[in-house]
């Protein structure tokens, strides 16, 4: 059977399956799903609900590797596919081969010129963004509580700084020069971590742990994935407009449009990406906004990416103030949920201070209207941040199929 013949039956034999368990696995929706396709990068679709809905050609073709034994030679083999355009190593088994050479490459719509201006984008607002990915993004992902739960009770969870730090890889290798070049590793990142959904998908139905505390029956539905994608573009772009940052529209669009081709290499339908900042907003109203709360996986989650700078010298990196800033962007009532402790100087210096900080890093304002210690505990923290967050992520991070869940007998690191 050709690779294009054997995708064809992966789909048909996945979106049968996925179709048969909808009765049994979906869970209840506290509000009506009403978003329209039409107002996706697709322009159209079919409007299913994305709470029924999985990744079946991805879903099907992990499980089979899982069941025949055979991921953990795959995944040593994968270590060594890093480059986007890299040639696939030799011993992978056909029907993977098949996935990943199709999966790879981008969509049709993919706007190169809107890549390279995001990649400007990026440049420029550098040290917002790594800030934002860590601790915006970061801690949005242990208040969306089914992802907290997925997240703890899968293999992530043994380790959970190295879990966080693989998420936050996306945001990392989206924001380099070469994310989708070909010497780039953005799309090598996406299948890799769609394939380790799959296996999550798999896997964590199985664990008597996620399944006595979950509200579903299979993990990760597409609305599971687009609520994290909000959780990274969306949340990051209200906070940047928040603070007055400055955007030309040409960059916004860049931006959004860099994070809508990453939806797509993630496995995520076209028919749920928005097409616009606006439809973003809609959507991440409707489904992210009216999830977020803190749970006990999420707590502790929190806790150990409050741990950052552990074991480095750097005192405007301490607990103390990364849960300061993560209140500042948070707020109160998450924050507390997360039993964060409070640091009223930090609290109320960010409060009164970050605003005009942003305005003088800007160029908005030509006196810095604060003290001048306050302007630069806040520049040193947005520089010792990136150089943390950078460095975490520039160690070999590997993406790889789950062969477990997580041992609940042993404490995770």
């Amino acid at each position: 059977m050709d690779g294009f013949s054997r995708r064809n039956a992966l789909k048909v034999g996945g979106a049968l399956g996925a179709v048969g368990a909808l009765a049994t696995v979906a869970p209840a929706r506290a509000v009506p799903w009403t978003w329209s396709p039409d107002g996706s990068v697709a322009g159209g679709g079919e409007g299913a609900d994305p709470m029924t809905v999985w990744d079946p050609e991805s879903d099907q073709l992990v499980a089979s590797l899982i069941d025949r034994g055979e991921v953990p030679a795959i995944n040593a083999l994968l270590r060594t596919w890093t480059r986007n355009s890299q040639p696939l190593p030799d011993g992978l088994p056909a029907d993977l081969r098949d996935f990943i050479e199709y999966n790879r490459q981008l969509p049709a719509w993919a706007d190169q010129g809107k890549l390279t201006t995001a990649i400007e984008f990026n440049k420029k607002r550098g040290l917002y963004l790594g800030v934002l990915y860590g601790l915006a993004s970061g801690m949005m992902s242990t208040v969306i509580p089914k992802e907290a739960k997925a997240v703890y009770y899968s293999k992530g969870g043994q380790d959970l700084k190295d879990r966080i730090s693989k998420t936050a890889k996306l945001g990392y290798d989206i924001g380099s020069n070469n994310a989708y070049a070909p010497d780039g590793e953005m799309i090598v990142t996406c299948v890799k971590t769609r394939l380790a959904h799959s296996g999550v998908r798999h896997l964590l139905p199985q664990s008597p742990h996620w399944v006595s505390s979950a509200d579903e029956q299979i993990p990760i539905s597409q609305q599971d994935m687009m609520v994290t994608w909000h959780s990274l573009p969306t949340t990051v772009m209200r906070h940047l407009t928040a603070w007055r940052v400055p955007i030309p529209v040409h960059e916004s669009e860049a931006f959004l449009h860099s994070w809508q081709v990453c939806a797509h290499m993630l496995g995520i339908r076209d028919e749920y990406i928005p097409n616009s900042w606006d439809q973003a907003n809609a959507q991440a109203a409707q489904t992210l906004d009216p999830v977020v709360a803190a749970t006990p996986e999420g707590i502790k989650l929190a806790d150990r990416l409050l741990h950052l700078g552990n074991n480095l010298d750097l005192a405007v990196l301490s607990k103390g103030v990364l849960g300061a800033f993560t209140r500042f962007i948070l707020g109160d009532r998450l924050a507390d949920d997360l039993q964060i402790a409070r640091e009223p100087v930090w609290e109320t210096l960010l409060d009164v201070s970050w605003g005009p900080f942003v305005a003088v890093r800007e160029g908005l304002l030509p006196i810095v209207p604060l003290a001048p210690d306050a302007y630069w505990l806040f520049d040193e923290f947005l520089r010792q941040f990136a150089l943390v967050y950078l460095s975490e992520l520039r160690m070999p991070l590997n993406i790889e199929i789950p062969t477990m869940n997580r041992d609940m007998n042993v404490p995770p690191k």
